[in-house]
C-alpha cells in the first residue's frame, strides 16, 4: 500500500527568495494561510513549532511539531506525533524552474501509522481542500510580494 499523502503542486511567478520569505515569516502566516495560523517557533533542525490548524468540518486544534528538515529557499518539513500509531509529516517545497522568477511549489501532508491511515481515509476530502487552499494562498502572497 502507498503511504497516505495529500499534496498540491502549483506554479508561482516569483523568485525562490519571495516564496521562501512568505514561509519563513512564521508570524506572518495569519496574513495568508487560511488553515495554519498563530504559528510560533523556530525554523531550525529540531526546532519546535506550534500553530492552530483549522480544517473546515473539523474542530480547530493546537499542533506542536518538530522541524525535521529545512533548507532555505527550498524546503521546510515538520513532524507531529499524534499518539502511538499516528504520525503526520507536513512539508513545503520550492523548486526553481529554468526561467528566472518561475517556480513550482508543493505543500502536503504524509500520514503514517494505523491511526494516521484511518484519519487520512476518513478526512481525505477535507484534507485535499485544505492543502489546495494553502497552495493558492501561498501563491497569491508570494506573487504579491514579488510585485
Amino acid at each position: 500500500m502507498d503511504t497516505p499523502r495529500i499534496e498540491k503542486r502549483i506554479g508561482i511567478r516569483a523568485s525562490t527568495d519571495a516564496i521562501w520569505d512568505v514561509i519563513s515569516n512564521l508570524r506572518g502566516w495569519n496574513d495568508w494561510n487560511p488553515v495554519e495560523t498563530d504559528v510560533e517557533g523556530a525554523i531550525a533542525f529540531g526546532g519546535q513549532m506550534g500553530l492552530t490548524e483549522t480544517i473546515e468540518g473539523l474542530a480547530p486544534r493546537k499542533v506542536v511539531a518538530r522541524v525535521v528538515e529545512w533548507q532555505p529557499y527550498a524546503q521546510l518539513v515538520w513532524s507531529e506525533n499524534r499518539g502511538l500509531w499516528f504520525r503526520a509529516m507536513r512539508y513545503f517545497e520550492i523548486e526553481q524552474l529554468e526561467q528566472p522568477g518561475s517556480c513550482i511549489a508543493a505543500n502536503g501532508i504524509v500520514f503514517s501509522g494505523l491511526r494516521g491511515e484511518m484519519y487520512f481515509d476518513r478526512n481525505r476530502t477535507r484534507l485535499r481542500h485544505s492543502v489546495d487552499a494553502i497552495a493558492e494562498a501561498w501563491k497569491a502572497a508570494a506573487e504579491a510580494a514579488e510585485g
